[in-house]
């Protein structure tokens, strides 16, 4: 018996995954849907396949994910369309997506040897007869557990990592865009085609609940937080390390002297870009009492103006259907409790589509406030001053990202924000920013990708010291006497006893 599609709903049939689009229905194609034992011959061949890459060295595998770069580079568009009719994405979109995700690779691959590799570190008089030395190795095989909303940029900002870092690398896409996650690993298997470095399984949440038990040695996910819960209790049955990006309820703060116009664009970009479907996208906007007004006006007027639709638009539909219900719930909610709304409202919601919808008045207790939405929504509250903004910004158990507009206090006023990330004047930036760290707190996860700390991330700290003269301060050893004690304890007083 034949499955019935519903546009954008994956299905299995006769063991392979159906992914289709969800504006028209057409089919993206087909992938096999891997059984636990699938899961676990994956991470076997893995880790075989990153010992080579190992010690391949960081120059070797620099070489080759430059190469993966150019490639991705030199394809853009014909993976941009791939995610389009898979996710329903504007092409334009997708192209920033895909242009950050190369960043990311470009920036992983020159820089794994200098923030990762062998160096010496400076010892302590204490211990001055031993020299430091640290190294980051590769843990073995990282497995990622991807999302469909950015099915390009979020997976490879946790693989590129790993990859650069010496690990092999199994990924887990999304159900919704698994053959994104496949063009991807085919595309690496371009450049690297001795060993399978970089490979996928796929199928439903159970495939990657067998990813969690299949003896990675960590786990990167990105998904909502109550999956993320899931993922960690399953990775601790075998005290397996966890990165989690959960999900996000980020707040904008518009201070008295912001930029009004600058801050209305980036407003609405940075809360209805990929139909609001972004984890760190604005979906709470805390504005001053001074310039509220106008800031709504400019906010509707700006948003107002975008086109909905599956082919040349600003917002594509919500990729995942079932999240409609969720948009509906939320600005069914915030109307009922009092709030209104200056832009679309329930009528909005036309599945596949979500029209661009502004709230204002909308109590803090209200769903459309305090849960994550995902969808081309706004909700703008009038406060007293920035300290009132920040308070409530703060008062969610979110913490993934924010954005402040303002001129004099804005980077005070950022710095006071809960949150992993802020953009000061703009929304979103600290995303494609290759040289800082990407990550939340609260119940949006914990653990850093991108950057420095991205790198670390992937690799385990060895710490090796070495003996390069005789101790003047004998300690450690049974052959110390009595003087050398004394002479321990005087030497001790000198140095911090004052």
């Amino acid at each position: 018996m034949t499955a019935v599609h519903i546009p954008g709903v994956p299905v299995i049939e006769a063991g392979r995954l159906v992914s289709t689009s969800p504006a028209t229905g057409v089919e993206a194609g087909r992938l096999p849907v891997a059984t636990d034992e699938d899961v676990r011959q994956a991470v076997d061949r893995a880790r075989t396949a990153g010992e080579w890459w190992a010690a391949l060295g960081f120059t070797g595998r620099r070489t080759r994910m430059l190469q993966w770069r150019a490639l991705l580079a030199k394809r853009i568009e014909q993976l941009a369309e791939l995610v389009h009719v898979e996710g329903g994405k504007p092409v334009a979109d997708a192209i920033v997506e895909i242009v950050t995700a190369i960043e990311h690779i470009d920036w992983a691959a020159r820089n794994a040897g200098r923030v990762l590799g062998p160096r010496r570190v400076r010892s302590r008089l204490i211990l001055a007869e031993f020299s430091g030395h640290l190294e980051y190795q590769p843990h073995g095989v990282v497995g990622v557990i991807g999302p469909w909303n950015y099915p390009v940029f979020t997976p490879i900002g946790s693989a590129a990592y790993a990859l650069a870092a010496g690990n092999g690398v199994v990924l887990k896409p999304s159900e919704y865009t698994p053959v994104v996650g496949q063009w991807l690993v085919d595309s690496f298997a371009e450049v690297v085609p001795e060993q399978p470095v970089f490979t996928a399984v796929h199928g439903l949440g159970d495939v990657g609940a067998a990813l969690c038990r299949s003896g990675v040695d960590k786990l990167a996910f990105t998904g909502s937080t109550a999956t993320a819960r899931k993922v960690m209790a399953a990775c601790a049955e075998t005290l397996t390390p966890v990165l989690i990006e959960g999900g996000g309820k980020d707040a904008m703060i518009v201070d008295s002297d912001a930029d009004l116009d600058a801050a209305a664009e980036a407003c609405v970009w940075g809360g209805m870009t990929n139909a609001g479907q972004t984890c760190i996208g604005i979906e709470r906007v805390y504005a001053v009492d001074a310039v509220f007004d106008a800031f709504v006006d400019k906010v509707v007027a700006r948003a107002g103006q975008l086109t909905v639709g599956a082919e040349g638009t600003d917002i594509g539909p919500i990729t995942m259907p079932k999240q409609i219900d969720v948009i509906r719930r939320h600005i069914d909610a915030a109307i009922t409790s009092g709030g209104r709304a200056v832009l679309g409202g329930p009528s909005a919601v036309q599945p596949p589509y979500v029209h661009p919808t502004v709230l204002v008045d909308v109590p803090e207790e209200s769903a459309a406030v305090r849960e994550e939405t995902f969808g081309p929504t706004l909700t703008i509250s009038r406060v007293r001053d920035a300290d009132e903004a920040v308070a409530r910004a703060n008062a969610l158990s979110y913490g993934l990202g924010g954005s402040v507009f303002g001129r004099r206090r804005a980077v005070a006023i950022a710095r006071r924000l809960r949150s992993g990330m802020a953009s000061v004047n703009s929304t979103l930036t600290f995303a494609g920013m290759s040289t800082l760290p990407f990550g939340g707190v609260g119940d949006s996860g914990f653990g850093r990708i991108h950057g420095e700390d991205g790198l670390r991330e992937f690799g385990r700290a060895k710490a090796i010291t070495r003996r390069r003269a005789r101790s003047l301060l004998p300690s450690m050893t049974f052959e110390r006497t009595p003087t050398d004690v004394a002479r321990l304890v005087k030497a001790i007083k000198v140095m911090y006893g004052r």
